[in-house]
This record gives C-alpha cells, structure tokens and sequence, in this order.
C-alpha cells in the first residue's frame, strides 16, 4: 500500500459498522482533495465575480445571465458537498496487481460481437465513478455494463441490457489500472 498523506493516516478509526464514505484508490483520493481546493477558493471567486457583473446589468427578474451564474452557482457548491462527503472518510483502495477474473481498478478490453467491423474498447472497471484512467471511459460495478465486467474471464462472451438494446461484447483482456 501506498505512503497514505497525513490527513488521513491521522484520522480517527472508523467506527464498527460504519461504511466508508467512499472507496477511492490513493489517486483518485488526491485528484479529489485538489478539485475540492480549486472549486473552494478560484471557484467560488469566479462565480461570485460573474454574479456581480451580472446583478450590474438591471432588473433581476429578466436577467438571464444572473440566473445561469446563480444556476452554475448552485451546480458548484453541489459538487463542493458531494466532494467533501466522499473525502470525509474513504477507504483508500490499491489497484489489483494481477487477476484471474476481471476486478475493480482495472483497464477490460472487450470487442463488440454484434458489429460488422468492431473495433476493441477499453474501460476502466471502477467502485467509484470518481475513478479515472486516461483515455479510456469509466465503468462502476454498479453499473449494468460493470456488473457483467466484474469477474468475467479472458475469451468469455457478455451481454448487458442498456436502453439501445441488448449489447453482447467478449473481455479481450484486462490489465490493472496504472
């Protein structure tokens, strides 16, 4: 396991039967702590600065550029709970180093069975849809598409309903993440 930062080697222990507020691996975890810190103080200066400007131009009640900043206002302190919630007490989670079935943390590679010319996707299978690989698209477990990924095996054939329809694709591989 990864060097884990201060503020939460110094946590309290999570109390028995307590679930974690999120399951984030190290990375995620800090990618997380910088977006809170930048939506917190460059954020919320912006947005108050465009609400002034806007305030400046009249009448409130027909001001369409003071509501998109009130309604973008309120879009950023949403994500500003949502971030804290999640960091308040996660469980820090490494990536699987190597598997027999497909896991959480790690890059699947399927290729669609139903197209003429498929061309191989990859996804990252995460807990947390916080989670993120570059390039490539996050899936969680909870997902219809994540709960067919998780545990499938190299050469098996899957299928998940989604909306469009039935999908049908076979795990070409997979990979930990990083």
């Amino acid at each position: 396991m990864p060097e884990l930062p201060d503020d939460l080697r110094n946590r309290p222990p999570r109390p028995a039967g307590q679930a974690p507020s999120a399951t984030l691996t190290l990375d995620a975890y800090e990618r997380l702590k910088a977006e809170l810190h930048e939506l917190t103080t460059t954020g919320r200066e912006y947005i108050t600065e465009k609400i002034k400007v806007a305030r400046e131009h009249g009448d409130l009640r027909e001001n369409a550029e003071y509501h998109a900043a009130k309604d973008e206002q309120g879009m950023m302190e949403s994500r500003i709970r949502k971030i804290k919630e999640m960091l308040r007490d996660p469980e820090i989670v490494e990536a699987p180093v190597h598997a027999d079935a497909v896991a959480p943390g790690m890059l699947v590679t399927v290729r669609p069975l139903d197209e003429d010319d498929p061309e191989d996707e990859t996804y990252l299978l995460a807990e947390h849809a916080e989670e993120k690989a570059k390039g490539v698209r996050t899936v969680t477990t909870t997902s219809p598409f994540g709960m067919v990924l998780n545990g499938a095996k190299e050469g098996q054939e899957v299928e998940h309903q989604a909306p469009g329809g039935t999908f049908r694709y076979v795990v070409v591989g997979f990979a930990p993440a990083g």
